[in-house]
């Protein structure tokens, strides 16, 4: 018998799909069920429009047979079959698929849909096997036909024996080299699982002869090994199942099952969308952060199924970076798939899904936050971080769509409250939205910075996340009001009594700029504070850098060694500012220890490091003395 020649520089085309296009082997079983699950589909398309024939769904079905000392698996379904031609046309010409051919001439509008769009799936086998057999039988023909072929040398086609219609594809499994081992392909427990992780929810049941342990007949206690045929898909996915069918267990059960995570998801999100593009989609919104989500290795992603069979793991596309914690699924017909279904177009639909599930995600947390506030601060806690990261990413282009996500501390609630509220209380006079900036709400309660925002009754957000201060920078202002950060040069509070007089500055001039000559370049500048009420000394900063943003950016591994500009502030209500001016007049040594000594507490209360600690103590035990 001649071996014909593949066409279409088949012999190049063959070597890299199976070299390129797949990146896992196991790909292979999906691309096989979903073509046999086509052929099955073709009948009852053709079933809808021919009074001769009738589709009972109960007598199809798609089966898997082992034999492991052959080393061969067999996919076998009872779908329409081949002809001659058809073999020759759909199996001779790589790349060129008969469903999509089929699916042009019915215009299929039922809800159903043929998987097998592109004609390359079918050659994923030779990943694995080293000859393919397919033995067909067409509706409605009398004799069977037989395609083989070794590879992209070429194939043959010869008459054949089989009872039925449908389709036999018989794959004798490579032998296991020092790198690669093949064996897995025959065994039953590893088909199974490729099967229920790409192929569960095929319509049509996917069957196999299993081995299992039964109660050995007359017997109370005796047991045997028998193989039977079991059903192993569920073929009913629950995303096309009516929500008012559903429980709360049976999602957080399919949660569970798909290993979306250990813990129990905060919220589920159900979506059956039927307009400019057609999808459903189960999403959750974990609990708690999974353990490698703040590294480099965390893939974010939904699961992507086109008509039921998996497609992608993580289709990274569907979710934005600030909604990354999102787990699920998405399953769609309206899908473009490129030459392999692991290849994804970025084509009109994707970005319609994309859309719609961004918009749902804000929907449900917005929800949260305003009728189940203790499930939503669960949350924030376990992602704010994620959330502020996204207002201040791709510069601040995100950040109407999160602002209204966001909380922090109050000074007044004491606990935390939105952006919204807090404006909602402001006083009539309050110009700005107050924050300050710290390690912890502890020791932010403590600086002195906030003394005279809390005197005049204003309400402060306490920013303890690194990410922080960087995001409020991005976000600049929320409903027309501006962020103010408590260390800032001007606090935006005009309030006489607490004003430095002109004769205090010109008086106390020289004293300050000696002080700043005795710190050599280490502030801007020394001056009288307006803040200060209780505390001697503090440090601010002039400029859009912050002391705390200087802390964070030290800490990078890439430090680009930028500093804030340093301003060392004086209460001149404090007795220690009377021992300075004592100094500055009589002991100019006695000035240089004290301006050292309330330099180094101001960077001791932001929590800076001193650059000398033994010539600090030192100078604590001189004052001692």
């Amino acid at each position: 018998m001649a071996t014909k020649q593949f066409k279409a520089e088949s012999k190049r085309l063959l070597e890299m799909m199976i070299n390129s296009i797949y990146t896992q082997r196991e790909i292979f079983l999906r691309e096989l069920i979903s073509n046999a699950s086509d052929a099955i589909d073709k009948i009852y398309y053709k079933a809808l429009t021919d009074d001769s024939l009738v589709f009972n769904k109960e007598d199809y079905y798609i089966k898997l047979s082992v034999n492991k000392e052959g080393r061969t698996l067999t996919i076998s379904d009872t779908g329409i079959g081949m002809t001659e031609e058809d073999l020759e046309n759909n199996l001779g010409v790589i790349a060129k698929s008969g469903s999509l051919a089929f699916k042009n001439e019915n215009e299929l509008q039922d809800g159903h849909n043929i998987i097998g769009q592109f004609g390359v799936g079918f050659y994923s086998a030779f990943m694995v096997a080293d000859r393919v057999t397919v033995i067909s039988k067409a509706l409605g023909s009398d004799t069977a036909f037989e395609w083989t072929s070794e590879g992209a040398e070429g194939y043959t086609i010869q008459p054949a024996v089989k009872d039925s219609v449908g389709t036999d594809i018989i794959l004798h499994i490579k032998e296991n080299t020092e790198e690669d081992s093949y064996d897995e392909y025959l065994e039953e427990y590893r088909l199974k699982a490729i099967i229920k992780k790409y192929s569960d929810f095929i319509r049509y049941p996917i069957k196999m002869d299993i081995m299992s342990n039964k109660l050995k007949e007359g017997t109370e206690s005796e047991y045997e090994e028998v193989r039977e045929e079991q059903t192993v898909n569920s073929m009913v996915p629950i995303w096309r199942k009516n929500k008012s069918e559903l429980t709360d267990e049976d999602y957080n059960n399919f949660y569970a099952e798909k290993r979306y995570g250990f813990d129990q998801p905060l919220k589920h999100i159900h979506i059956s969308a039927d307009g400019a593009v057609v999808y459903n989609a189960i999403l959750y919104i974990p609990e708690k952060t999974p353990f490698d989500y703040y590294t480099k290795e965390y893939e974010k992603g939904l699961e992507l199924y086109s008509n039921g069979v998996l497609i992608m793991e993580k289709c990274g596309d569907l979710l934005p970076d600030y909604f990354s914690f999102v787990k699920g699924m998405v399953d769609s017909e309206d899908l473009s798939l490129n030459i392999s279904r692991e290849m994804l177009q970025h084509d009109r639909q994707l970005t319609l899904i994309a859309k719609n599930i961004k918009n749902k995600i804000k929907s449900q947390l917005q929800s949260m936050l305003k009728d189940e506030r203790e499930q939503y601060e669960q949350f924030y806690s376990s992602f704010a971080r994620q959330l502020k990261f996204g207002i201040y990413n791709d510069y601040g282009m995100n950040k109407d769509m999160l602002q209204d996500l966001l909380m922090f501390y109050s000074s007044k609630e004491q606990k935390l409250v939105t952006l919204d509220e807090y404006v909602s209380r402001m006083p009539e006079d309050q110009k700005y939205i107050y924050y300050a900036a710290g390690g912890s709400v502890e020791r932010i309660n403590k600086l002195p910075q906030t003394e005279m925002v809390k005197d005049k009754g204003y309400e402060i957000l306490y920013f303890t996340d690194d990410v922080d201060e960087f995001a409020i920078k991005m976000l600049m202002s929320y409903k027309e009001k501006e962020f103010k950060s408590v260390s800032s040069g001007d606090l935006g509070i005009e309030n006489e009594a607490d004003q430095v007089s002109e004769e205090e500055e010109n008086e106390n001039k020289a004293l300050f700029e000696a002080m700043q000559e005795l710190l050599g370049g280490k502030v801007k500048s020394v001056r009288a504070s307006k803040r200060l009420k209780s505390h001697p000394v503090c440090l601010t900063a002039e400029g859009d850098l912050t002391i705390e943003m200087e802390k964070i950016l030290q800490q990078m591994p890439d430090n680009p060694g930028v500093q804030a500009d340093k301003v060392l502030e004086i209460n001149l209500q404090h007795e220690v500012f009377q021992s300075l001016k004592k100094a500055y007049e009589q002991d100019r040594e006695k000035l240089q220890l004290y301006t050292g000594l309330l330099y180094n507490q101001s960077l001791l209360i932001e929590g800076l490091p001193i650059q000398d600690p033994v010539e600090f103590t030192n100078s604590i035990c001189k004052v001692m003395v």
